[in-house]
């Protein structure tokens, strides 16, 4: 009887701390006044700073790409293989190539990337070789699009998409730098796509555009970058971010 009375009492206590304190916790916290975004929504989720044709703002910090819709969130699930465009959307890889020449061009710098054709598209071939896997290379296509090279181990490489499979995936990394002026938060979404956050490196990226936009110094943008960003999780978790939502509020106020 002891023993059952001792487990009767720890369900009790468990359920009180765990199934009503707990979430009662989280719910007032939810309660809390959050930080009022340009539209005046209470929201702690990040925001487009574009246009009504979805242009970036010049005299804003741009997030990530995102929906920012908080009714919509999660992950595109697709990763470092997705990197064959279809007929209905675009991969993963030319997605991020095309992001970061727009980024590119906006911020005055080299848009390049490693996979990635000078105008934007997965740098990839389908090789087709004699005995599968194996052999001599008898046929080359540019999946995604027009041909970027013109041949691949001296066979012609033609334009795609190839009407047959069968071949090897093989992205081509050509001449672009290892380490790209882009950061690659700037052409990737967060996990749930809405996140207020950027790197400090695509911050300091942007700061010439926005000083120039508003008429401040440069220096003076940096110093609101340094205020405005977030160090590591209990100092040593991740990585510093800085809030592009609190940043652009505070470079409108």
């Amino acid at each position: 009887m002891r023993l059952h009375l001792a487990a009767l009492r720890a369900l009790l206590v468990l359920t009180a701390l765990l199934g009503v304190a707990y979430p009662l916790v989280f719910v007032g916290v939810a309660k809390l006044p959050f930080i009022s975004g340009r539209s005046g929504d209470v929201t702690l989720i990040g925001q487009a700073f574009t246009d009504a044709d979805g242009n970036p703002v010049g005299r804003y910090f741009q997030s990530r790409p995102g929906s920012y819709d908080p009714t919509a969130t999660g992950a595109s699930n697709l990763g470092p293989e997705d990197v064959v465009d279809t007929p209905d959307r675009k991969s993963l890889l030319t997605q991020v190539c095309a992001r970061s020449l727009a980024i590119g061009r906006l911020e005055g710098v080299d848009g390049s990337r490693p996979y990635c054709t000078d105008d934007g598209v997965g740098a990839v071939l389908e090789v087709f070789r004699r005995d599968g896997f194996t052999g001599p290379v008898t046929r080359v296509v540019a999946v995604n699009g027009p041909a970027f090279v013109p041949t691949y181990e001296g066979v012609p490489v033609e334009s795609g998409p190839v009407a047959v499979s069968g071949g090897v995936i093989t992205p081509i990394r050509g001449d672009a730098p290892s380490s790209p002026a882009v950061p690659a938060d700037a052409v990737t979404a967060s996990g749930s796509g809405i996140d207020p956050h950027i790197s400090p490196e695509y911050a300091a990226l942007q700061a010439p555009r926005v000083a120039r936009e508003r008429g401040m110094d440069v220096a003076r943008v940096r110093q609101l970058i340094a205020e405005n960003t977030d160090g590591r999780a209990l100092g040593f978790l991740g990585q510093p971010t800085v809030n592009v939502l609190k940043l652009n509020l505070t470079l409108d106020n």
